[in-house]
């Protein structure tokens, strides 16, 4: 959605409570509304930020603009969860009201530090010629729900880097607090810089250096760095703007992506042994992937479900993207596999056997699996017309295709509307969570993963077995 830049960044002060409640109204007239994945109370919903664990519960803000579906001048809002599936807001909002984030609380981090959270986030400033000052900057967070800035700036823009400076995460690595964050040089080349506190103390970061992890600097910025220990195995996760195509195969306008790594070499900054770059996410839209370590040590991650610099049906009802399911990451022979957690099973209200049938809300889990030397596809979202979001698994050729041609209302379009990988060519077995306008496909078990949105009109609920020996079950799913 076009804004002039005044009213993308109007104080919040000066939005009138008339104002604020006709975009209420209008995105609860919206026909899309999801059940299990979190949407913005209104306005734009883009970067996950903050995902931690702190006081008993899991944290998780969003970055948002509360006054239509358009990027301005952001806050982060609150949500917490003791499940990983349901997020309730609290009403907490680190909202852009200090002369360090002036123009924006933009996208950054969380730790749990002394019974506080340690709000880890960069700061948008612009001067009154427009030009941006990025800063690095902090804030704690008790356990009533109160916020206190620093006064301080924690990182200065440093001298070698362009205005494109932004998305610190904070990680415990060995009892040492460290940070990356992601930056792009003067030759315009994307890259990461690392950062520890020194003494342990947040209120102080030293440089150790630039990230060394066998990227080609082919991007023209990175970010949204996160780096996860999986097993104590490192994995970078980021995004790569403007990453070239010959380096990894993606159609989305920028990608979502990861490297395993052997180890972390901390005084040479290194991650030691990184494999080649992957694709984090196969579908049309996974972006700004944050990940953790919780206190057990497992790893969660969370994506927003919308890429930068793309036009939404839903902005005609003045709000725009949503989370994904929260993710547990395991490696099994050197692949990472990314699954909902455990508790999404408790959702599930009865199976039924897979056939054409339709699901009048649009929400519901498939369990289906697909025999080796088979080429089978299901059509969901479907009309009587077998319109459609059709999936075409192919065991023959080892291939999943999605296509979203003929589903719903169409958009981003320049970016193509198939997206596909490579399966084994054996027995295939897909997890699929819709939800009104949203899917999310797990390929065995999180081996692969597409996530995408289709806007179905009201008759476009269908679920049809186009052709193929594909069986499994459907579940609806108490939301």
């Amino acid at each position: 959605m076009n804004l002039p830049t005044e009213v993308r960044y109007r104080r919040y002060e000066d939005w009138t409570e008339d104002e604020k409640n006709k975009i209420a109204e209008n995105k609860a007239k919206s026909p899309w509304l999801a059940s299990y994945h979190l949407e913005p109370k209104t306005g734009l919903l883009n970067d996950p930020n903050g995902f931690s664990y702190f006081d008993g519960k899991f944290q998780l803000f969003y970055q948002n603009w509360p006054f239509g579906a358009a990027h301005g001048l952001k806050q982060w809002v609150h949500t917490e969860s003791s499940d990983l599936i349901h997020f309730k807001e609290t009403g907490i909002t680190l909202e852009p009201d200090h002369a360090h984030d002036s123009h924006g609380a933009y996208s950054g981090s969380a730790y749990e530090i002394d019974d506080k959270l340690f709000l880890f986030y960069t700061g948008n400033v612009r001067d009154e010629n427009w030009v941006r000052n990025p800063l690095q900057v902090g804030a704690w967070m008790d356990k009533d729900g109160h916020i206190e800035k620093f006064d301080k700036v924690l990182i200065q823009q440093p001298q070698d880097i362009t205005e494109h400076f932004r998305d610190p995460q904070i990680f415990n690595y060995q009892g040492q607090f460290y940070a990356i964050v992601g930056a792009q040089n003067l030759d315009k080349k994307g890259f990461i810089k690392l950062y520890k506190a020194t003494n342990n103390d947040v209120n102080n970061w030293e440089f150790v250096g630039n990230l060394e992890f066998g990227g080609t600097g082919s991007e023209y910025m990175i970010e949204c760095p996160n780096l996860v220990f999986v097993d104590g195995q490192p994995v970078l996760l980021y995004s790569p703007q403007g990453l070239d195509k010959s380096e990894l195969n993606y159609d989305n306008i920028y990608p979502n992506t990861y490297k395993i790594c052997q180890s972390f070499d901390t005084n040479s900054a290194q991650l030691v042994g990184a494999s080649p770059i992957h694709n984090l996410d196969y579908g049309f839209e996974a972006y700004a992937t944050q990940g953790f370590n919780a206190p057990d040590g497992k790893v969660y991650t969370i994506s927003w479900i919308g890429l930068p610099d793309v036009d939404y049906p839903t902005d005609q009802y003045d709000y725009q993207g949503a989370m994904s399911l929260v993710k547990e990451l395991s490696i099994r022979d050197g692949k990472l596999y990314q699954y909902p957690v455990p508790a999404m099973k408790d959702l599930r209200l009865g199976a039924k056997t897979l056939s054409n049938l339709s699901s009048s809300q649009n929400t519901y889990e498939l369990e289906v699996t697909v025999p080796a030397n088979d080429k089978s596809q299901l059509i969901l979202f479907s009309d009587e017309q077998l319109n459609g979001l059709k999936i075409t698994i192919d065991t023959i050729q080892g291939q999943l295709v999605v296509d979203r041609s003929s589903a719903g209302q169409q958009y981003a379009i320049d970016f193509g509307r198939k997206r596909q990988c490579d399966i084994e060519k054996t027995e295939t077995k897909l997890n699929i969570f819709v939800d009104k306008s949203i899917f999310e496909i797990f390929v065995n078990d999180g081996e692969k993963v597409f996530t995408g949105r289709v806007f179905p009109s009201q008759d476009q609920s269908g679920i049809q077995i186009q052709e193929g020996q594909i069986s499994g079950s459907y579940f609806e799913l108490n939301v």
